[in-house]
């Protein structure tokens, strides 16, 4: 029996309370709320081009190096691209916040009260072996990624308590009753395996092969780190479906690595890189005057975010006794000046980040509304009296002197002491507080030395270890690290990923996204609230609840965010806009083949 699978009593007596599927409409998409924006019989995307042309090339940077082409488990560095070899079962519409339209599936069939979902495969699916897509490819893949992979998958797919083949193209999950709304969503984002493919292989051994999928590219070139290619499947099952049409117009798709950045950008600029997504303010301000770009063939843009800006920040690992004591955290949060970062690093490019849903409705902000309070109650002898009876934002002096004067005060409050000459040192053990962070970009090392600097002032030593992206990986997955610069991303629709951020049983878990190591029923609690949230309003008090709670644990330092996405790309790539409203789709561009041919001219004859 799957390890997943959890009958209790109440389960069992699900299929007695659910609809017979018999009686069930079939569909073509499924929204979190509301009803599809494209009807049944829609010919593509409004956002894509049906008549793109095809061709060309897309080359990017990759960060580090990478030693295997399997994405989903824990050993091992992926390459970068591998989610193109494969199709999934739905796929959503980034012009919506969240509405799955059919791709593997070719019609869907949702139990009025929640209890399962039924997926119909279209018979024409195929693995690029020629191998058809069956509804026992869909089982092996749920078990394989639930048992095998990374715990992001058990996390994500807990309350899916059964599946089962019922014929050759009809899968059938059964849902835990009222846990998850969005659950019959994400179910459709599952990544179809081939079991033929995999029988006597090891699914969680690295692996440097050209895997099998049935996705609208596949691989092409494995130089393991330094370069992976993809290239478009020609006969690829699904182009002319309503979500593809218009879409995966480029023939090949490349990957270049780099270690360090500033050789990404110089490759950039000599035409070795046909894009790249910008994260440096300073390189965005000053590194694009250069002839190709002065001369027009070069385009920068900046393309807004339709999604809540999530959580960027210095995470504390709560496993390190020194972050256990919330007055510690406090005070490093004092300690961070973002302001002259912004003024004199960034160029005034950023906002601060406060709430892990800034940009959102889903933001806590003042004193808790009734209806978080309702929510919050319950763990009141749990949660620190500031949750109730101060709102947030959380006020800080301005002045850099009186926050550093308060930051000293709450350390010494929790027990540490300034020696002769400094040195802030446990009382009691007469241990100095140490801090360590670790970065695999040196590109970053300029914005930590402020923070390490402020420390100092508090007699906090502090210090970088800059490693390489591999043994970076390594010790992340391990846990072993003081401070790292984490990201805690968000969508519109928060639902079950939120388990791995903040749930107990994912503490401790090897590669788990629960980087600060929380255990705290009161946050897993209110996690269940956010996930069995059944209207956008109970969504967003549940989200607020929960943004409240971690922001008076100071368990992170947020950094900060912009509204757009930064893009330099030479100017060979055709697109559709406006853009979409809510993610950005690059499978939607095209190469121009005249502006193409011109470019690629000018690069041969420099």
């Amino acid at each position: 029996m799957r390890s997943i699978v959890l009958l209790t009593a109440a389960m069992a007596a699900i299929p007695a309370l659910a609809a017979d599927p018999a009686d069930v409409p079939t569909r073509h998409a499924l929204a979190l709320y509301g009803d599809p924006a494209l009807p049944a019989g829609f010919n593509h995307f409004p956002y894509v081009n049906p008549d793109a042309p095809t061709g060309g090339t897309l080359t990017r940077g990759a960060s580090g190096s990478y030693d295997s082409t399997n994405p989903f488990i824990v050993q091992g560095t992926p390459a970068a691209g591998l989610t193109a070899i494969y199709d999934t079962l739905m796929v959503a519409n980034p012009d919506e916040p969240f509405t799955m339209y059919g791709l593997l599936a070719s019609g869907i069939r949702l139990d009025p009260e929640r209890r399962w979902i039924e997926f119909d495969l279209d018979p024409e699916a195929r693995f690029h072996d020629g191998e058809p897509v069956t509804a026992e490819d869909v089982v092996f893949s749920f078990d394989t990624l639930t048992e095998k992979a990374q715990p992001f998958y058990a996390a994500y797919y807990a309350d899916v308590s059964d599946v089962r083949a019922v014929d050759e193209d009809t899968v059938h999950f059964d849902l835990a009753a009222g846990e998850s709304r969005e659950l019959p969503l994400i179910l459709g984002q599952l990544p179809i395996l081939p079991a033929h493919y995999w029988e006597g292989r090891d699914f969680e051994r690295p692996t440097r092969d050209a895997l099998l999928g049935s996705g609208p590219y596949r691989i092409a070139e494995i130089d393991p780190g330094r370069r992976i290619a993809y290239e478009r499947v020609d006969d690829y099952w699904g182009r002319d479906l309503p979500v593809n049409r218009g879409r995966y117009n480029i023939d090949r798709l490349v990957f270049d690595y780099y270690r360090d950045q500033t050789v990404a950008l110089e490759a950039f600029k000599a035409g070795n890189l046909d894009m790249r997504v910008e994260s440096s303010a300073r390189n965005w301000a000053t590194a694009y005057d250069f002839p190709a770009a002065n001369n027009g063939f070069v385009k920068r843009l900046e393309v807004p975010n339709g999604q809540p800006a999530g959580m960027q920040a210095y995470v504390m690992n709560l496993r390190r006794d020194k972050f256990q004591d919330v007055r510690v955290r406090e005070a490093l949060n004092l300690a961070f000046d973002f302001d002259w970062l912004n003024q004199n690093l960034f160029y005034g490019a950023y906002q601060r980040t406060h709430s892990y849903f800034e940009n959102s409705e889903m933001a806590a902000d003042g004193l808790p509304s009734d209806a978080e309070r309702s929510l919050l109650e319950p763990y009141r002898d749990e949660l620190p009296d500031e949750v109730f009876d101060r709102p947030l934002p959380i006020e800080q002096p301005q002045d850099m002197r009186a926050r550093l004067r308060k930051a000293l005060d709450l350390l010494h409050d929790a027990g540490y002491e300034n020696t002769d000459d400094g040195t802030l040192v446990n009382a009691e053990t007469g241990r100095p507080l140490t801090l360590e962070v670790l970065l695999y970009d040196t590109q970053f090392e300029r914005v930590v030395q402020p923070l390490l600097r402020n420390l100092s002032r508090l007699g906090v030593k502090g210090d970088i270890r800059i490693v390489d992206v591999n043994q970076y990986l390594n010790r992340l997955r391990d846990f072993d690290f003081d401070m790292v610069v984490g990201g805690f991303p968000q969508s519109a629709n928060p639902g079950n990923e939120q388990r791995e951020f903040w749930g107990s049983e994912y503490a401790d878990a090897p590669q788990s996204r629960n980087l600060i190591g929380l255990a705290d029923p009161a946050i897993d609690a209110l996690v269940d609230d956010l996930i069995a949230a059944d209207s956008r309003e109970a969504l967003d008090t549940a989200a607020q609840a929960l943004d409240r709670v971690l922001r008076w644990g100071f368990y992170v330092i947020p950094q900060w965010h912009m509204d757009s996405t930064r893009i330099a790309v030479w100017d060979k790539f055709g697109w559709k806009e406006p853009f979409p409203e809510y993610n950005l789709d690059l499978d939607a561009w095209w190469v121009d083949p005249e502006r193409g041919a011109e470019i690629e001219a000018r690069q041969r004859n420099r």
